[in-house]
């Protein structure tokens, strides 16, 4: 009996060792893994890019002030009128002949007036004289005035006539007097200086008004001599007032002299009717396109802007995202020069770039490059 036993109890503590091995390697799979660490999610799905050549321009940056193309000094001619009424004011647009002041005409009606009595008291004599000068002749041949009394009668119809062109010349000067009580725009502009004041009795060439002629404005750059030489009328010119959006000017005049003492010369710019931003006196800077270069964009919407400094975030192999610092050039419509900081194979992160940071994964969605023809076209579209 006891012989049978023992395989028995042999059978049974081989089984429940084997089921202990069972639980232990269970627990310890279980226990392995929950120590694993899940798996890293995306943060954004995003699309990348990579630098693309663009045909972009060479621009020459100078400064300058903007001016009055020409601005027109209208003053009194009339002397010691009494100034009666100002109709304009600074800033007002005015139109060639318009009606700017008016002096009292009082003294000057007054005085045409008695012109005017002198000139038909003057056409009554020249008659009376015209008269006698005429009896004289039908006489002569009778021989009933002497040649010494006909002589007079001659000569008074002369002196006579010209006592009415004198008069008549008086006339005429005091009709011009009274024009003048009239202060005309010389030509049409927008009025950028007052003087005149109602009540003030002004000599003859006392200035009342300053007229921007024609509205028109200019800029004045100062370029160096050194780089001057590329500059030629009629190109396209980007000036930018202080405070205001850029204008598109034309450049018309290269000043034929360079200052001595700056090596500075004056180009002069045209800018376009209606730049409400540009002022004269204004400082503005401009810039003039000289040329064309090749060079490596990328869109604006991959660059970031980070305290003060441009980033882009490059995607690596493992779809983690590297803020790298990178230097900019200029802007060309939607796209902006990459003068370095990253590489043409390197992958960088098109667009929400805001939204990640540095080290986070994400999926990343193949995005149609952008042709070169392309870019260049945008480029100078822009332009």
């Amino acid at each position: 009996m006891t012989q049978r036993l023992k395989p028995l109890l042999l059978s049974l503590a081989v089984a429940g060792l084997l089921a202990t091995l069972v639980v232990f390697a269970t627990s310890t799979v279980k226990a392995a893994d929950e120590k694993k660490p899940a798996a890293a999610k995306p943060a954004l799905t995003v699309t990348v890019t990579q630098l693309q050549p663009a045909s972009l321009p060479v621009l020459l940056a100078a400064n300058g002030s903007i001016a009055a193309w020409q601005e027109a000094i209208v003053g009194t001619e009339a002397n010691g009128l009494r100034l009666a009424d100002v109709r304009v004011n600074v800033g007002d647009v005015v139109k060639r002949g318009q009606v700017l002041a008016t002096f009292a005409p009082d003294t000057v009606n007054a005085d045409l007036a008695q012109t005017r009595a002198a000139v038909a008291e003057a056409e009554a004599n020249a008659a009376e004289a015209a008269a006698n000068a005429q009896r004289a002749r039908d006489l002569q041949p009778t021989g009933a005035l002497s040649a010494q009394q006909t002589n007079q009668y001659l000569t008074a119809e002369r002196t006579a006539q010209a006592r009415l062109e004198a008069q008549r010349a008086a006339a005429k000067v005091q009709q011009l007097r009274l024009q003048q009580t009239q202060v005309l725009a010389p030509d049409s502009g927008v009025i950028s200086a007052r003087s005149a004041t109602v009540g003030a009795v002004l000599p003859a060439g006392q200035e009342l008004f300053r007229l921007i002629r024609g509205g028109r404005l200019e800029w004045r750059a100062e370029v160096p001599s050194s780089e001057i030489a590329p500059l030629k009328p009629g190109m396209a010119v980007r000036v930018q007032p202080a405070g205001g959006e850029a204008i598109t000017g034309k450049l018309r005049i290269v000043a034929p002299t360079v200052d001595a003492q700056t090596r500075n010369g004056l180009v002069y710019v045209d800018l376009p009717a209606g730049s409400g931003a540009a002022k004269a006196g204004m400082f503005a800077r401009g810039e003039f396109e000289i040329g064309a270069q090749q060079g490596m964009t990328l869109p604006q919407s991959a660059v970031l802007l980070r305290e003060g400094f441009s980033y882009v975030l490059r995607v690596g192999a493992d779809n983690k995202v590297t803020l790298v610092k990178v230097k900019v050039g200029q802007r060309v419509g939607e796209r902006i020069q990459i003068l370095g900081g990253v590489q043409p194979a390197d992958r960088v992160v098109a667009t929400g770039g805001g939204f990640l940071g540095d080290g986070d994964m994400v999926r990343v969605v193949d995005a149609l490059p952008v042709p070169a023809a392309a870019s260049a076209a945008a480029a100078a579209a822009a332009r």
